[in-house]
């Protein structure tokens, strides 16, 4: 199987490394050409252009949002027009449910497949193939690129026959993952004001009713206030937050909670800060608190 692979950025390096290192034949582009030089090294082939990338028999794209995929897929001479027929379009970008649509009916015209496999887990999972992966689409398609997840990820959820169902799901686990970084950020700000170490309030919640991994690790970074480099952008998460008020309002379903992200995520853009990690949210609580940095 030859494999194409478009976006090579904190996230889509690592996952396109533990392709190469499975033995698959890899295929590599990115837009910033001396990214690809480490898969080089690694016996990935280096496209000079996308269309190269996508003459192949799965093309995977991992891209941060809907207009850098669209360009990608539906530009001439891009993924839509390079990839053959039979060929599978592998989605792993978190892009809006109104594009993942979209984006099933251009290939099908086209005698392709199109499979939606979002990830959860941050660019340290991503290199570790550590992902877990939820994906929608055709079962022969997911059949035939279940080695490639399987080379990405530690477990493959599949959600649905359609495409954009994976899509919701992704984008509903991201405003679910936003709004614990909110309550953990209000209640460390809330703590701190009385005295109590940020680490000790973490330590205590999450080797008790929140022992789990992402409370964990969020709790850590909200706590050692370390938002860069950042694991995942406020920019991207804005981004996010965005997609899923755009599914609930097409739905018709009352966000409340994702309106409040949505606006605390745009004041840490507004000031500058879309660069440093999401967690950085707990910023704002700190300084309306009236809290300098520190424990």
């Amino acid at each position: 199987m030859k494999v194409g692979f478009v976006g090579l950025g904190k996230m889509g390096a690592g996952m396109a490394a533990n392709l190469v290192k499975a033995g698959l034949d890899v295929t590599v582009y990115n837009r910033t050409a001396s990214k690809a030089r480490a898969l080089e090294q690694l016996r990935a082939r280096v496209a000079s252009d996308v269309g190269e990338a996508c003459a192949c028999d799965v093309v995977i794209t991992m891209l941060a949002d809907d207009n850098a995929l669209s360009a990608i897929v539906l530009q001439q001479g891009g993924l839509s027009t390079s990839l053959p027929r039979g060929g599978i379009h592998l989605s792993m970008s978190t892009i809006s449910v109104a594009l993942a649509e979209k984006l099933t009916a251009a290939h099908a015209a086209a005698g392709q497949g199109f499979v939606s496999a979002p990830v959860f887990g941050r660019p340290d999972a991503a290199a570790a193939g550590k992902l877990f992966i939820v994906a929608g689409g055709a079962p022969d398609a997911i059949k035939r690129v279940q080695p490639l997840l399987d080379a990405m990820g530690q477990s493959t959820l599949v959600v649905s026959e359609h495409p954009r169902d994976a899509n919701l799901v992704k984008i509903s686990g991201n405003f679910m993952i936003a709004s614990m970084t909110q309550a953990f950020a209000e209640a460390v700000a809330l703590v701190r004001k009385a005295g109590i170490p940020a680490q000790t309030f973490v330590d205590a919640m999450t080797s008790t009713i929140f022992n789990v991994p992402i409370y964990k690790n969020y709790g850590n970074l909200i706590a050692s206030e370390k938002y860069s480099p950042a694991g995942f952008a406020a920019s991207l998460g804005h981004k996010d937050v965005g997609l899923v008020l755009e599914a609930a309002g097409a739905l018709n379903v009352p966000m409340p909670l994702g309106n409040l992200l949505r606006e605390r995520l745009a004041r840490l853009l507004a000031e500058g800060n879309g660069e440093l990690d999401w967690t950085a949210l707990a910023l704002l609580s700190a300084t309306d608190a009236g809290l300098a940095r520190g424990p």
